[in-house]
């Protein structure tokens, strides 16, 4: 029976045919007698390794002898290709996964027997603490796993002293790595490439603080771009190369100027040594377009340029590179109102510009477009003598008056203390309305303000200076109606938009405490003049019958 149980696998495997047994038998031992067929296999045990030799390659299975009359099987799988195959004759260390399978077979690994000599081979050569290099194999849950001889777990958070969007990236890296953790029981080892950084660059820093200074030209190499500017690593420490200090020139965003992992030259601004912070700038390896920006550009000289940014308050036009210049609104149009910029120049726009001004220690220049063309209000004071007669239309109404259109362009005021020699005028709009046509006479000119008075009550003499004096003299008595109430007293209406004032200790009814009790407006009543001033233009009243 134990002869036949051992060639059992091989008849299975074959089927009845004797010959066929005999010829397998004959290639893995020369001549055996049937007793000798049983596999002794007490000096086996699962998970242990053994040298043998292969016998022979199949399609499925490399047979692999044992010795001790045993033989033991390796699936082809474990093989990545034809060529990483063994050949008959080889001898190999494998591994026992089961010490008999389905076939009644010892079944073998070649790849778990490679694992664990790596295995042995590296807790034996290293411990933790140990300083390791290897290649990143793949991504895995948690992090990274980097072959050290033996696949090691890279955690995430251990795999740079920099923050990384994707660790996708270090895949086929080599690193370096320090060893935290060797678990022998799950052979298992978790390293760290950040404690390894940490420590190189602690001690990197120490000797970049101790020799840099302001001043000095240096190389370094981007490390993260921000919104505001760029971190640049000089070993061992980052320096801020801030936007404003890339170019002299404009730009929307650090990445127009600087790429990761791009090697750059930059200028050291400021060293901070006991907050350990160091600005860089890459515009001051070059001279300033500022300098000598004046004989550049002497005041009243025409430039051409182009509109690089537009604010509420004016255009910036960029004469060259790391040179612009502002357009003030007020600086657009001689004539016209510009409320936005944008009623006049768009982003990109070519403009031909006059400098009005230059500031080389602000790196300021002013510039104008209105002076490209030919002052209006040069020919207004000539054309517009005080005490001509004009006819505009109204245009805007404020509080204080009326702006008057008298040509394109051209605004005049009409304030509302010149709009009627007799009635008080609280607003402009008692008097006129927005698009109406008005005549008027021309007040003053100031054409350094660009400065127009214009009144409508000079259109006809001042009745103060001979009608008034002579309608109301003193003594004079008349009915007048009572247009206003105050706690002083009361204001009478004695001709059209001509008042005078009854003042509550002139009024007829006695003991009244109040000008409302007396009278109520809207009412006539009959009043006498017992005072006149042409100069102060007042008239006062009493009760006709007081």
């Amino acid at each position: 029976m134990t002869a036949l149980r051992a060639i059992n696998p091989l008849v299975r495997r074959y089927g009845p045919k004797a010959e066929v047994v005999e010829a397998e038998l004959e290639t893995i031992w020369k001549e055996p007698s049937l007793d000798d067929l049983t596999p002794s296999t007490r000096a086996f045990s699962e998970d242990s390794l053994v040298k043998g030799r292969v016998i022979s390659v199949g399609k499925d299975q490399v047979t692999v002898d044992l010795g001790a009359k045993t033989v033991g099987i390796i699936n082809t799988r474990e093989f990545d290709s034809e060529e990483d195959r063994p050949k008959a004759g080889d001898e190999i260390t494998v591994l026992i996964e089961e010490l008999e399978n389905d076939d009644g077979l010892i079944g073998l690994s070649k790849r778990k027997a490679d694992r664990k000599i790596n295995w042995e081979t590296v807790v034996a050569k290293h411990k933790e603490g140990d300083t390791v290099r290897g290649k990143v194999a793949k991504k895995i849950k948690g992090g990274l796993l980097i072959d050290i001889g033996v696949p090691a777990f890279l955690p995430a958070s251990q795999v740079s002293i920099r923050r990384t969007r994707d660790i996708n990236e270090f895949i086929g890296d080599e690193l370096e790595c320090e060893i935290i953790k060797i678990d022998q029981a799950r052979e298992n080892i978790v390293v760290s490439a950040r404690k390894l950084q940490e420590r190189n660059r602690e001690r990197l820093k120490d000797a970049l603080l101790s020799e840099i200074e302001e001043g000095q030209i240096r190389e370094g190499v981007v490390k993260n771009i921000a919104d505001f500017g760029a971190f640049v690593d000089l070993g061992g420490i980052d320096g801020l190369l801030h936007i404003t200090d890339m170019t002299w020139g404009r730009i929307q965003h650090p990445s127009e100027v600087v790429k990761i992992n791009e090697t750059v030259k930059v200028k050291v601004l400021k060293v901070d040594r006991d907050r350990e912070r160091i600005a860089l700038g890459m515009k001051q390896l070059a001279d300033s377009p500022w300098k000598g920006i004046a004989e550049r550009y002497p005041v009243g000289s025409r430039h051409k340029g182009k509109v690089v940014n537009i604010m509420s308050y004016g255009a910036f036009i960029r004469l060259e590179e790391g040179i612009e210049g502002l357009v003030h609104v007020s600086e657009m149009s001689w004539t016209k109102r510009v409320n936005d910029p944008r009623e006049v120049v768009q982003l990109g726009d070519d403009a031909e510009v006059i400098i009005l001004g230059v500031n080389e220690e602000k790196q300021e220049i002013s510039l104008g477009m209105k002076q490209l063309e030919e002052n209006p209000w040069d020919r207004v004071s000539a054309r517009y003598q005080p005490g001509a007669k004009v006819k505009g239309v109204v245009r805007n109404l404020t509080t204080y008056g009326a702006f008057i259109e008298i040509e394109p362009g051209i605004d005049g005021l009409l304030h509302v203390s010149d709009m009627s020699w007799t009635r008080k005028v609280s607003h402009p709009n008692e008097m006129v309305k927005k698009g109406d046509e008005v005549e008027c006479v021309v007040l003053a000119v100031d054409t350094d303000k660009h400065r127009i008075a214009l009144g409508m009550k000079q259109m006809r003499s001042d009745p103060w200076e001979d009608e008034i004096p002579e309608r109301f003299a003193v003594g004079t008595e008349m009915d007048g109606k009572v247009t206003k109430i105050t706690n002083f007293g009361v204001f009478v209406e004695l001709d059209n938009e001509l008042e005078g004032l009854l003042h509550i200790s002139e009024l007829a009814a006695e003991g009244a405490d109040k000008p409302e009790e007396s009278v109520k407006v809207g009412e006539t009543i009959k009043v006498k003049v017992i005072k006149l001033d042409p100069k102060e233009r007042k008239i006062g009243l009493t009760a006709a019958d007081a």
